[in-house]
């Protein structure tokens, strides 16, 4: 016989009492649907900034216990690579009864991928700053304990649009901590 828990009765996924993130900010226009949330452009209420904010719906009390983790792990994994210029950064966590919300940092020159398509071909010389910055990024996840697991073009944003923007590595959804030597973090 199963116990019916409705999702007001669940404990936070953050570990801190449910808050109104729109207190906070107002949200615009949709960015993007992604395997485990959607992301929405953001003002903050007090500053007038836009952010971006990646909003994961929680799971049914039957399936939310992994869920749960992958979104604290997340959150985690963005915490503790902050300050890093190759990583788009944290802003904030808010959570209420439906959704766990991540506002960070705004990436309005599109992904490396867009970027590549728009070009047609990459010179060895055009191709080698955009390597650079990628190997740092995984080099500086990888000094962290952060295994990203999801490295694709899609996954690397440009600040802005001009053609010297800085680079990005996102969407720690899938990414894993370890710790040198100890394999069995990593099995998943």
């Amino acid at each position: 016989m199963g116990c019916s828990v409705s999702k007001s009765q669940r404990d936070p996924i953050l570990g801190k009492p449910y808050e109104d993130v729109m207190l906070h900010f107002t949200f615009g226009r949709m960015l993007g649907r992604g395997q485990f949330g959607v992301s929405y452009l953001c003002t903050e209420n007090s500053t007038n900034r836009q952010f971006a904010c990646k909003s994961m719906a929680k799971k049914p009390k039957t399936k939310y216990a992994e869920n749960d983790m992958m979104i604290r792990r997340e959150i985690q994994i963005r915490q503790l690579s902050s300050g890093q210029p190759n990583i788009v950064e944290l802003k904030s966590a808010h959570e209420d009864e439906t959704a766990v919300h991540v506002v960070m940092e705004l990436c309005q020159g599109g992904d490396l991928f867009d970027r590549i398509i728009a070009k047609s071909y990459y010179s060895e010389r055009d191709a080698a700053p955009v390597l650079r910055v990628i190997v740092n990024a995984v080099n500086v996840c990888h000094s962290m304990g952060v295994m990203h697991r999801d490295l694709k073009p899609e996954n690397f944003s440009f600040i802005s649009r001009d053609d010297n923007a800085l680079l990005k590595v996102t969407d720690f959804g899938s990414a894993l901590l370890f710790e040198e030597g100890n394999f069995s973090s990593l099995i998943n």
